[in-house]
């Protein structure tokens, strides 16, 4: 009988029924019983998941992303190169979430924007370098015709 209602002592009443507001059915959330068998350890990840996993997940990239995720937390368990062994998961993700446009826009933009500002440090950075060495280049100059 497992199409029955798990909360059997509860019959419907029709005055709640047309209630706007939702009751609480119980002094416990039903989506905090403890995990008995075999699947707990995804069922548990999932309890705690940030939002931005949750939103990933809610959108047509769900595979990608958990390919994506799977690929990051084996990485870092073995020690390995994130960017290197996940390229082909991250490049997947990237070219579904640009398929789903119009869902993931919200993370694009912040990703191009934060590409945008990593452009700008970059080169800011090589042109500090840049004028580092030339002062260092005027510096040896002038020691030798001195």
């Amino acid at each position: 009988m497992p199409s029955q209602n798990p909360e059997p002592e509860q019959s419907p009443d029709p005055k709640t029924l047309k209630d706007p507001e939702p009751k609480q059915p119980s002094e416990e959330p039903p989506n905090q019983e403890p995990k008995v068998e075999g699947e707990g350890e995804e069922e548990e990840e999932e309890e705690g998941e940030c939002g931005f996993c949750l939103f990933m997940k809610a959108g047509g990239c769900k595979e990608s992303f958990v390919g994506w995720e799977n690929c990051i937390r084996e990485a870092e368990e073995n020690k390995e190169d994130i960017v290197e062994k996940c390229f082909e998961a991250t490049s997947a993700l990237k070219k579904c979430m640009e398929a789903h446009a119009d869902y993931y826009e919200p993370i694009l933009r912040a990703e191009k924007k934060a590409e945008e500002q990593a452009i700008i440090e970059f080169e800011k950075e090589k042109e500090e370098e840049g004028l580092g060495a030339q002062e260092d280049s005027k510096d040896l100059l002038n020691k030798s015709d001195g």
